[in-house]
């Protein structure tokens, strides 16, 4: 195939967006743009929970054990409601109002923060601190849910899921810190409380926190009603519908989620892959400390290892939707799942502190891609019926799965003897650490490969192949196939384009036959007489538009997809038309034609060289038009000779036909051998005996 930049899959038009213009376009919906404050709100919230009730609760005892435990107690009753509630809180994003869901938890949120800071005594401070998290079980499902209804376009997905990320874990981070700092520190210069007032600023912290999630409710109800829709883009193949799930019981809906999740290979092979990344991820957070200490660096080592994942994970987040647009969702998730095994691999067998860190790094990339790609499949793949279910079951499997690792890893690095070897004349400490990272890199490669083959669409397309792609400068397209007929007017390539598209349906892929945007008379024929449209650069462009809407709608989707696309005069033709007719410019023509199209271009080009009508001593004015289109023809066909197949023209469309499908025989072989029909079709069909095919557009509906 042709190297032809930015058309890679998941573009829109076969061009790769750059970043910044991919988050304004998403930040430009106001309902989202909303969404995203509060979510802002509630991350800053939550961060500042959990510091302003740790510091209350060494505040409300004077015992010393009890207070080196608060920050435990407190990350723990907080986790445990997810642990416990996170499947109703999917079910209650199911089936009702989310807004509605949203709004009552955050209420609730608010209600006992403040309770905390009236009543003042460490058991309650638990208790509601367990409460505030079963309200969160039943927000965040709601919010994850919702996102994909705000949004435009379902290829928007990755990239509101992006900056969700840098919001939670980047800038609420720094600001929830930064406002305890500045809170806790304020009465040392304004001395707002006498006395010892270190009680008092605790329960301040806290009352700011209930407020902020006070805020967030009353924006939610007020400024998002967008938060109630259902159902705004369609999605394949849908497993529950809306009907029916109005008719089950709570029970009920959560059996049919499960059955759900055994149904569904791809939703399957996410939810095992995503157990044993964070299986790894576990095994890591459990045995960093001591591992850093094996590697005789110092007590620096740990700080830069926790450096090393952080910007492994950003680095992964930011450059996934890249790697998505060359590698679909589908194989880049159970790859990255892979690479981050054989990643931590290298850390367990690592003798130096510097190949760590670089491995570390690698973890963290693979890591981020995989949870980023991970919850965009959930948001973008899943239908809305039970897509807070499923989001409620990959928070739930998150937060088990880190939660009991950290646990027993601990446990099983003691269990281990310490004892150093040389290792290049270095010492080395062999502890429990590196058997334990082997053991969850072996688990993440097993769940890693067995996502991959519950998820990948079995394309043609060699892995490994699809992997250099996605790593190439320049990527190729891999997943369709484009065949465009080309030739003069006088040549009728609509025919040969059907009869080509007939015979190729014997192959293993599908196939679709698009029209010549140029020729469909009603669109253009409405949009230049609409505009009064009369000379050669203004029709150009009108004929450009119509061009770039039908390869955006059709084409490009159908491309996507794997099918083989089958259409007449896709760039050439008109080019040459325009060029040698109307006598514009060639390369402005075709700057243009990139422009419109995505800089999408065949990878095989058929050219129909015939004589035209006439001698070519007749001096009409149509034949020297096609005397002169069809040498630019013959010209770029010579120019390009890999892309290009020339084909006699001349004849009855039955032998054309046959000249073609002798030609294709020899270039649909080796790698293209899946391409070429599996039985022959001989018969040649006229135009009018096979309707012109496009794939149907989404339908998108709002409530």
């Amino acid at each position: 195939m042709r190297s032809v930049p930015g058309a890679g899959p998941g573009a829109s038009s076969g061009a790769e967006a750059s970043t910044i213009n991919r988050v304004r376009r998403v930040l430009a919906i106001k309902p989202f743009r909303r969404l995203w404050g509060v979510t802002y709100l509630c991350s800053v919230a939550d961060w500042l929970n959990i510091l302003a009730l740790t510091g209350l609760a060494t505040k409300l005892t004077d015992n010393y054990f009890a207070q080196n435990f608060a920050f435990v107690g407190v990350v723990l009753t907080g986790l445990a409601p997810g642990l416990l509630f996170a499947p109703v809180g999917g079910l209650l994003a199911d089936r009702f109002d989310r807004r509605k869901v949203m709004v009552v938890a955050d209420l609730l949120r608010c209600g006992f923060l403040l309770s905390i800071a009236i009543v003042s005594a460490p058991w309650w401070l638990l208790a509601g601190n367990f409460l505030v998290g079963c309200a969160s079980s039943m927000w965040i499902p709601s919010k994850e849910a919702a996102v994909p209804n705000l949004l435009r376009r379902p290829d928007q997905v990755e990239t509101a899921n992006q900056l969700g990320m840098v919001m939670t874990y980047g800038l609420a981070v720094i600001t929830a810190a930064g406002a305890n700092a500045v809170i806790t520190g304020v009465n040392t210069t304004f001395h707002l409380f006498p006395g010892d007032p270190s009680l008092n600023i605790a329960k301040l912290v806290v009352i700011i926190t209930g407020l902020l999630y006070l805020a967030s409710a009353i924006l939610i109800a007020t400024r998002i009603p967008e938060l109630s829709l259902r159902n705004v883009h369609a999605t394949p193949e849908q497993k529950v519908k809306q009907a029916d799930e109005e008719k089950l019981g709570i029970g009920a809906m959560i059996a049919d989620g499960f059955r759900f999740i055994r149904s569904t290979p791809l939703v399957r092979g996410l939810l095992v892959g995503a157990f044993g990344a964070f299986v790894a991820g576990g095994a890591v957070i459990g045995s960093a400390k001591p591992y850093s200490s094996s590697l005789l660096a110092g007590d620096s080592a740990f700080s830069l290892l926790v450096l090393a994942v952080f910007l492994g994970l950003a680095t992964g987040m930011v450059f996934a939707p890249k790697l998505a647009r060359r590698l679909p969702h589908d194989r880049l998730f159970g790859l990255s799942i892979v690479a981050a095994a054989i990643s931590l691999a290298f850390v367990a067998l690592s003798p130096h502190l510097t190949i760590s860190l670089i491995a570390v790094v690698l973890v963290g990339v693979c890591a981020g891609t995989a949870f980023l790609t991970g919850v965009t499949i959930i948001g973008s793949r899943v239908e809305d019926a039970i897509r807070g279910r499923i989001n409620a079951i990959y928070q739930l499997m998150m937060k088990l799965v880190l939660f009991g690792t950290t646990v027993t890893v601990p446990l099983l690095v003691g269990a281990v003897h310490r004892h150093t070897i040389t290792v290049w004349g270095n010492p080395l400490t062999i502890d429990g650490t590196r058997p334990v990272m082997l053991g969850g890199a072996a688990i993440a490669l097993v769940a890693g490969l067995f996502a991959y083959r519950q998820m990948d669409d079995k394309r043609t397309e060699p892995i490994l192949a699809d992997l250099r792609n996605a790593l190439r400068r320049t990527p190729r397209r891999v997943n369709g196939y484009l065949i465009a007929v080309e030739g003069t007017t006088a040549i009728n390539t609509a025919i040969q384009a059907v009869n080509l598209a007939e015979w190729m349906r014997g192959g293993t892929r599908p196939v679709v036959v698009a029209a010549d945007p140029a020729l469909d008379d009603h669109r253009l024929t409405a949009l230049v007489s609409g505009a009064s449209l009369t000379g050669a650069r203004a029709q150009a462009l009108a004929a450009a538009a119509v061009r770039a809407d039908i390869v955006e709608r059709h084409v490009q989707p159908a491309l996507d997809a794997g099918s083989v696309v089958v259409m007449e005069r896709f760039v050439d033709s008109p080019l040459a038309h325009l060029s040698a007719v109307a006598g514009l410019d060639s390369d402005e023509l075709e700057g243009l034609a990139d422009w419109a199209t995505g800089r999408l271009r065949p990878d095989l080009t058929i050219l129909l060289d015939a004589a035209p009508n006439g001698a070519p001593r007749d001096k009409s004015a149509a034949l020297n038009d096609q005397w002169r289109v069809q040498h630019l023809l013959t010209e770029m066909a010579a120019a390009d000779p890999d892309r290009y197949v020339v084909i006699d023209a001349d004849g009855t469309d039955a032998e054309v036909a046959e000249r073609i499908r002798t030609a294709l025989r020899a270039v649909f072989v080796g790698r293209l051998a899946a391409l070429a029909p599996t039985t022959e079709k001989p018969v040649t069909l006229p135009l009018d005996t096979l309707p012109i095919e496009t794939p149907e557009e989404p339908r998108v509906e709002a409530k």
